[in-house]
């Protein structure tokens, strides 16, 4: 390469529960800079799943990180062109990538629910999420089943 790679920019943890996780989060679901916004939608819907799921005995930061958890993907397939066909070769995802990939899916498919507000939709999908179920968790169960269908195109690895 050519350029040196860029700096990883330090984020500062979020000023509710100082965790780093929750501040990366918010910085996905940010529009144009909104950042009070998407730091209100996303301790709104944080009440919202704590109120819901009374009944489970963690608080609903851990519920969040259970549902990310949940719906990270371990594979994914990637585009190789080898002598005029083009594989789908599944690779491993390195660890930042993961999460950056399992908060944009759980966006994404807040995002694409019916409900009133984001706050709602964006608990409705953790708790799918963290129930296994849901929108985001069946895009990583299709991520893997794709890695597994072209499993022998593997040694094709970069």
């Amino acid at each position: 390469m050519r350029k040196a790679k860029p700096k990883k920019r330090v984020i500062l943890p979020d000023p509710v529960y100082g965790d780093v996780r929750v501040s990366k989060f918010v910085n996905h679901l940010m529009y144009d800079g909104k950042k009070n916004t998407s730091y209100t939608i996303f301790y709104t819907a944080l009440d919202i799943v704590g109120k819901k799921m009374k009944n489970e005995e963690k608080p609903a930061l851990d519920i969040w990180k259970k549902a990310l958890e949940n719906i990270t993907p371990q594979v994914e397939v990637k585009s190789r062109r080898i002598g005029g066909a083009t594989f789908q070769v599944p690779t491993e995802i390195r660890p930042d990538r993961k999460e950056s990939i399992s908060m944009k899916n759980l966006i994404i498919f807040a995002r694409k629910r019916g409900g009133k507000t984001m706050a709602d939709k964006l608990a409705a999908e953790i708790m799918d999420a963290y129930n296994e179920q849901g929108g985001a968790f069946k895009r990583k169960e299709d991520m893997h089943r794709m890695a597994e269908a072209n499993r022998a195109f593997a040694h094709f690895r970069f």
